[in-house]
């Protein structure tokens, strides 16, 4: 909890309270249901909390977004953003129902009030988002092909409307058709050697009505 509060110094009381609460809730669920592996509940903060929160490096979500968070397994990023941005709406979706029974108990223990979730392959998803969040559960190409139609017309932020996309490794072969795409780099944000090759990617989307 301490490596939150290093990079994220003026949480509210309840943010703290919140992130506090998640290491016993996924311990708990996960000892049931296995979603994580043990050596990264053990790592909870640093390997999903953490990288979770480096989008909210980039951007600062303004109350009322919408995001949704696809392939979101057992609540990453989607979960951590939830509590950093309580005014925006975020809605997490995976094809696997078992990973988000844990996710709903995690957002029921948290009280998490403004997370839906749904049991569905994203591109049965019938809704527009203003940002569509993920970590590596296909190659760019794919999830673009997925996502298409999902993002909204309205701008509301600098950054246009859009995919944040935490990756690591070597993107440039995946990246190379998409010229708009920029690529962050997390050691920029945190010095944790946990950080050194991951990445954020940002492709802004035209919204096609």
């Amino acid at each position: 909890m301490q490596l939150i509060l290093k990079y994220f110094p003026d949480l509210t009381d309840d943010q703290i309270s919140k992130f506090e609460k998640l290491e016993a809730l996924y311990q708990d669920w996960n000892l049931k249901i296995n979603v994580v592996s043990r050596k990264d509940i053990d790592e909870l903060y640093l390997r999903h909390v953490l990288h979770s929160l480096a989008i909210s490096k980039l951007i600062t979500f303004k109350d009322g977004t919408k995001i949704m968070d696809v392939g979101t397994g057992g609540g990453f990023p989607g979960i951590p953003l939830a509590i950093m941005f309580p005014e925006c709406s975020f809605h997490l979706v995976d094809s696997i129902a078992k990973k988000l029974k844990v996710v709903n108990q995690v957002v029921d223990g948290l009280g998490l009030t403004n997370v839906k979730t749904t049991h569905s392959r994203v591109e049965a998803i019938d809704d527009t988002y203003e940002f569509i969040v993920s970590r590596a559960v296909a190659a760019m190409p794919t999830f673009v092909h997925w996502v298409k139609g999902k993002i909204a017309k309205k701008q509301n932020h600098d950054l246009k409307n859009g995919i944040l996309y935490l990756k690591g490794g070597d993107l440039e072969e995946e990246l190379k058709s998409y010229t708009t795409a920029s690529i962050y780099n997390l050691s920029d944000y945190y010095s944790e050697d946990f950080f050194e090759t991951k990445k954020l990617v940002y492709l802004p989307l035209k919204f096609r009505g």
